[in-house]
This record gives structure tokens, C-alpha cells and sequence, in this order.
């Protein structure tokens, strides 16, 4: 594959498994909301606090695009709720926040972005809220575009055209390299930018979308296969 200038990667499950360090860090928000605040562990359980969460994305339909709002809102609703009229909200969502930036890398990762980052501008594009300081690789980026940042997700595609115009080349000199058939491949491809599907567990590509440009088991290979003409 020859023409690239630019790299824009997904983050969560593509760089990093994020279901786990979900799961660890509301676990980790939920102890710390009974020492706390325990009568919001009173009333919900873990279970009903993702029912809360479902009610909020229903009410701020506006907003999906913004996971820390969201969060924000879930843990202010329930805390009014509770009957808390004075409740730190930043303070709890720094306990999530940190929980939530500390991943484990897949192996392949770290080596291959120090190598890419060698030949191309990287850019990192993610609906999620990772903070690439507090993870570590923000040396390994040239820029990062979340959906926050841009007020629409992938597979939206003002946010392939931010990341676009943040790694300074054109759509077609763009790789964009993700794990998610819609909002990585589909949504890039629309938006002009190449594609690389990251395909870790060796599923089969989803019949109603358009094939991409490369199929990699991890992004370790990108640099063999940009090596192609």
C-alpha cells in the first residue's frame, strides 16, 4: 500500500482490550461511591447504575457523543436521588478516570507505533475519553481527535475530516486503522480516507459494508504492509 502520509488509529480495542478496564473502573467508582456517598450504593446496585446510564443516553440523545458528560450526569442523577445535595462529581469521575486510563497494551502495540511514527504523522481518533498523557503514548501521537472534541462519533464524518485536516495530508493519503466494521472502516471509507481493518479474533466481515483496503490481525503488521508497493 504506497501513498500514505497520514495515520489515524482507533484506540479502545484496537490498541488495547477496553471491556476489562471498564469493568475495573466502575467497580473501582462503585467502592469508592459506598465509602463515600453510601447511600447511593443503597439504592443502586452496579446493575441499576447502567440502567441510569441507559436513561440518561435516551434523554440526552444530543449528547452520546460525550461519554464524560454522560458519566457525569449518571453520577449527579444519582446522587440527587440519594439525597445528596452536596456531591463531588469531578472528584468521582477522577476515580473512574483513572481506572479507566490504566490499560495494558497489546504486546504488538507500543513497538509499532515507535516504528510508524518514524515514516508517517499519527493521529489518534476515538469516541471514547482515553487520555493519552495518562496512558503514556501521547510521545507516540502527533495529534488526538475524540468525539467530544468534534461533537459527533464515528462513524460520523466530521470526525475522519477533523483527523483528516489535524494529520495535514489528504483523505486518500490517510490510513485509517481500527477493530469496528461500521464506525472505523465504513465510516472512514466514506469520508475518503483508505482503510485497514484490525481483525484480532478472526471474524467474518459484515456482508453490508464495503470490503477494506487491508485486513490486519494487529498493528504490527501495518508496517510490513506499508512497506508494499
Amino acid at each position: 500500500m504506497n501513498g500514505i502520509r497520514t495515520i489515524t488509529l482507533d484506540l479502545d480495542d484496537t490498541l488495547w482490550e477496553i471491556h476489562p478496564v471498564i469493568k475495573r473502573a466502575e467497580q473501582r467508582l462503585y467502592a469508592w461511591l459506598g465509602d463515600n456517598y453510601p447511600r447511593i450504593t443503597e439504592m443502586y446496585a452496579v446493575e441499576d447504575m447502567r440502567i441510569l446510564r441507559q436513561q440518561v443516553l435516551e434523554e440526552h440523545a444530543d449528547k452520546v457523543h460525550d461519554l464524560t458528560f454522560l458519566r457525569h450526569t449518571v453520577l449527579t442523577k444519582a446522587a440527587t436521588a440519594a439525597g445528596y445535595t452536596e456531591f463531588l462529581v469531578d472528584e468521582a469521575f477522577a476515580v473512574f478516570d483513572e481506572v479507566r486510563n490504566d490499560v495494558e497494551m497489546f504486546p504488538e502495540a507500543r513497538p509499532a507505533l515507535v516504528a510508524l511514527r518514524e515514516r508517517f504523522t499519527l493521529i489518534a481518533v476515538t469516541n471514547g475519553n482515553a487520555d493519552l498523557k495518562k496512558v503514556g503514548i501521547d510521545d507516540l501521537f502527533d495529534g488526538h481527535i475524540n468525539a467530544a472534541m468534534v461533537g459527533a462519533a464515528k462513524p460520523h464524518r466530521s470526525i475522519f475530516d477533523a483527523a483528516v485536516d489535524a494529520g495535514g495530508a489528504n483523505a486518500n493519503e490517510t490510513l485509517h486503522v481500527g477493530d469496528h466494521p461500521l464506525y472505523d472502516v465504513h465510516g472512514a471509507r466514506e469520508a475518503g480516507l483508505r482503510t485497514a481493518w484490525v481483525n484480532r479474533n478472526g471474524s467474518e466481515w459484515p456482508e453490508e459494508f464495503a470490503a477494506p483496503d487491508a485486513i490486519v490481525t494487529h498493528v504490527g503488521e501495518l508496517e510490513v504492509l506499508l512497506s508494499r508497493d
